[in-house]
């Protein structure tokens, strides 16, 4: 399951090339490890990956993504040719890497969504202390017990992957294998909107992402997601600006603005709708009241 774990250490670099599928089908995963300030990854080759920050961010570079992974989430990125990884700050993380067949191997029997070809589908997941700790412990893990804890943390993995069983079957199709076709095209543009959020974007934008029709896409996502994308995309905003509260200084009108509200006093109910509590009073401190992030996903 897992054939290398790699420790990147402060301003160290690693570059890593996975071989093709049809000459790497005995390649397993490849974890690493990244402490201090500047480390880079970079891998080269078709590559899924699961990110998972513990302390300060890592900023995520690949052909389809670029954005930063925060403690308290775990990021899963699908088969990319490239990414570019790199810690910000004093930041501690961990990857979990391979090529599509790899994690097949690695899945199969453990995920419970019914296919033979298990994939990760990209998301963003909210990385709890079972996670993190299982993260630390194959981290730690020394060459006789790395399998087992490679395992655990592959099982911790699977089980917030099946929690998108529910969305799937919302979505249409005949087989499983057209609903979960939909679900990544519906998938990767919900991931768009999570990352930018603070844009001015358009159903129609979204809807070629997706390679759809305006009308059938709004349809779709309402059915697997049970929100719209607007809806959605309001979601995140409000997100954002909590997450800017709590760590800029930006004035309140300006973490507003910035997160894609133009009305302050629309940015202010919406605010205090969706979290009980106002601006000023997250500002403060106070926010015991503030819901949390779903585990299945942001």
């Amino acid at each position: 399951m897992l054939s290398e774990l790699h420790h990147l250490n402060h301003g160290t670099n690693l570059d890593l090339a996975l071989k093709p599928a049809a000459h790497g089908e005995g390649a397993g995963l490849i974890a690493v490890v990244g402490g201090g300030r500047g480390c880079v990854l970079r891998v080269t080759g078709q590559a899924a990956a699961v990110w998972i920050p513990l302390r300060g961010r890592v900023q995520l570079d690949a052909a389809n993504t670029d954005s930063i992974a925060v403690p308290g989430e775990m990021r899963v990125t699908e088969a990319e040719p490239r990414i570019h990884a790199i810690g910000r700050g004093n930041a501690v993380w961990m990857a979990v890497l391979g090529a599509p067949s790899a994690w097949r191997r690695a899945l199969s029997g453990v995920v419970e969504l019914p296919t033979p070809e298990p994939v990760l589908l990209p998301a963003r997941h909210r990385a709890d202390h079972e996670i993190r700790r299982r993260a630390i412990a194959l981290a730690r893990a020394d060459q006789r017990v790395r399998g087992d804890r490679a395992e655990a943390l592959i099982e911790g993995i699977a089980f917030l992957q099946d929690a998108f069983a529910p969305a799937i079957a919302r979505c249409p199709g005949r087989t499983f294998a057209q609903r979960r076709q939909v679900f990544l095209r519906l998938q990767r543009v919900r991931n768009y909107l999570t990352a930018n959020c603070h844009l001015d974007i358009d159903n129609e934008s979204l809807a070629r992402m997706a390679s759809y029709s305006p009308w059938h896409f709004i349809r779709a996502f309402r059915a697997a997601y049970q929100e719209t994308p607007h809806a959605y995309l309001v979601r995140q905003r409000l997100e954002r600006a909590r997450r800017l509260l709590c760590a800029s200084p930006l004035a309140i009108a300006e973490i507003a603005l910035a997160s894609g509200f133009e009305n302050r006093c629309a940015f202010s109910r919406l605010f205090r709708e969706r979290f009980g509590v106002t601006a000023g009073a997250v500002r403060r401190g106070d926010v015991a009241s503030a819901p949390q992030a779903s585990a299945v996903g942001f």
